[in-house]
């Protein structure tokens, strides 16, 4: 469940509300355009208005610029041929060739659920991937299929390790989804850094200062200025807890794969470097430990028990991990996206590069 980063709206995201459905048709001509084919498109486009969706804009269209720049100095491929090197029973080794992340990480995905189905766990380490957006995006369609599923990736470098000055380690972010019985599922999403790169990226889109406590600047010292922090280092969470638990998603993501790790890996920030990012999943089959509709009926009685406490001053509810992101997509279904204005800007440069500025959606 992401927290509320203390990152207020400004003035420049009040304005026209966008039907979600045109933008997902316009990002998946985008990527037509740039000769990924249709479903491929579909899903991509899907996985960023989604996190829009969600409230994550940190990962939404904001990174349609990047991915397309991508795609165009041919750092990452538009048609995704993956194999499996490594084909044995309950585990399994993927190479995506440079191929789309959201594509390489659905079929893998699809991979670890078709072996825990099988075996009762199944696991997939994934090799020469790219970034795929949210890792819950994809640990959800194991809940649909009755599994726990787990999903983590390593990616660019903007962490020092603990004690250090130079960005050796990625936010390498990870994501536990269960599903919920009624709820649906009950599912985590979080990186290993205080907050995510991309959200300092969206405080520097809407021209806001971030909290003193989410990076160092260059020299050292905390900054609440986006560019600084992004020239600088982004911290770890809770100190070095954050840098142990990033260290080892980048070993079970990257070297468990024979991917690249550490500083070798480069981020959807760069255009023109292959990207060399690993994940690694694994899907537990719920009915290989209970029958499914006791396992539901428990989380159900756990979540009840959750929320069954007094509140503490400033909060009306509490939300069990996964439930702000499902209230968030309601809303945002229901009335439409807003967006920032660079985030919109950067559409409209994208749409003349890729000739389609007669299907620009607001």
């Amino acid at each position: 469940m992401t927290q509320n980063t203390g990152v207020k709206k400004q003035a420049h995201d009040i304005g026209a509300r966008i039907d979600p459905d045109k933008l997902q048709a316009f990002t998946s001509a985008v990527y037509q355009s740039a000769g990924v084919p249709v479903k491929d498109a579909d899903l991509v486009a899907d996985t960023l208005v989604q996190a829009d969706l969600w409230g994550h804009q940190s990962h939404g269209l904001l990174r349609l610029e990047w991915y397309h720049a991508r795609l165009m100095s041919g750092a990452m491929k538009p048609v995704t041929q993956t194999s499996l090197p490594v084909d044995a029973g309950a585990i399994a080794v993927m190479d995506g060739a440079d191929g789309l992340g959201q594509v390489i990480t659905q079929r893998a995905m699809e991979e670890s659920i078709v072996r825990a189905k099988k075996h009762g766990v199944g696991v997939v380490s994934v090799r020469n991937s790219n970034h795929f957006g949210t890792c819950m995006y994809f640990t959800r369609m194991g809940t649909a299929k009755g599994c726990i599923s787990i999903l983590m990736s390593n990616g660019g470098p903007n962490m020092a390790p603990w004690g250090g000055m130079k960005k050796k380690i990625g936010t390498n972010p990870w994501s536990i989804a269960v599903p919920g019985g009624k709820h649906g599922h009950v599912v985590m999403d979080m990186a290993n850094s205080g907050v995510a790169r991309g959200k300092i990226y969206l405080a520097e889109k809407r021209r806001e200062k971030i909290p003193l406590d989410w990076a160092i600047d260059a020299s050292g010292k905390p900054t609440s200025d986006p560019r600084a922090a992004i020239e600088g280092l982004i911290l770890p969470m809770a100190g070095h807890k954050g840098y142990v638990m990033g260290v080892m998603v980048d070993i079970l993501s990257g070297v468990l794969s024979g991917s690249s790790f550490l500083d070798q890996v480069h981020g959807p920030y760069d255009p023109v470097n292959r990207s060399g990012a690993g994940h690694f999943l694994v899907s537990l089959n719920v009915e290989s430990f209970q029958p499914l509709s006791a396992f539901e009926a428990r989380i159900e009685s756990y979540i009840e028990s959750l929320k069954d406490v007094p509140l503490a001053a400033g909060h009306s509810k509490i939300y069990y991990p996964g439930e702000m992101e499902d209230l968030a997509d309601i809303e945002n279904r229901s009335k439409g996206l807003l967006l920032p204005e660079d985030t919109l800007a950067s559409m409209v440069r994208v749409a003349k590069l890729a000739g389609l500025e007669s299907s620009i959606p607001f």
